[in-house]
């Protein structure tokens, strides 16, 4: 038996997350039938909300609704320190810390060039230019600990070993293979003390 269109359509926009599957999807999508009416104006109208009121910070490339975001606005932050990560969720990771009171740059992915991810299609040609800042004297390398990651830190490294910048990196304690958005507080408050030059 086939599904009613409105419902199909609903379950394909479902799967099209990461990490549901159709059954997933299928359960959401009953689950949105039951849903109040209000509830569910309110639901698309966040989603459309989230498209329509968020943006990249012009300076550190994190999501926020106004720029530059309230972390570069901060000036209790310490600027002479930079941490470069891959995605949005590695920022959320680090500040749910508390312990890093510096600056970040977000790169919005990996080098990949089996995926065709090269320079050009991250934030690194962005991120050297702000490195020209004299005020900015270290760069802690916190890109996940996978060969995409790894390849990233290295590029990044071979483009600033002969300048002044002291650049480091987070110290293992963090799986190999992992994601930062999934290293609890206490790995990454250690992975950043123990952070080393390159």
């Amino acid at each position: 038996m086939k599904y009613p269109e409105s419902i199909a359509n609903l379950i394909e926009s479902f799967s099209r997350l990461p990490g549901i599957g159709p059954k997933s999807a299928s359960r959401l999508a009953f689950f949105v039938l039951k849903m109040k009416d209000l509830h569910v104006e309110r639901f698309a109208k966040d989603l459309l909300d989230v498209k329509q009121t968020t943006f990249y910070c012009s300076q550190c490339g994190h999501i926020t609704d106004i720029d530059p975001c309230m972390i570069c606005r901060d000036e209790s932050r310490d600027r002479s320190q930079v941490c470069v990560v891959e995605n949005i969720t590695d920022v959320f990771a680090i500040e749910k810390m508390g312990e890093y009171k510096g600056l970040y740059h977000v790169l919005h992915g990996s080098l990949s060039p089996m995926d065709g991810i090269g320079v050009a299609d991250l934030k690194i040609p962005e991120l050297l230019k702000r490195l020209e800042d004299p005020n900015i004297k270290e760069v802690i390398l916190a890109t996940n600990p996978n060969i995409e990651g790894e390849s990233t830190a290295l590029y990044i490294y071979s483009k600033l070993k002969d300048t002044d910048l002291k650049v480091t990196k987070m110290a293992h304690g963090l799986p190999v293979g992992g994601d930062l958005e999934y290293a609890d507080e206490v790995t990454l408050s250690r992975a950043f003390e123990g952070r080393r030059e390159f």
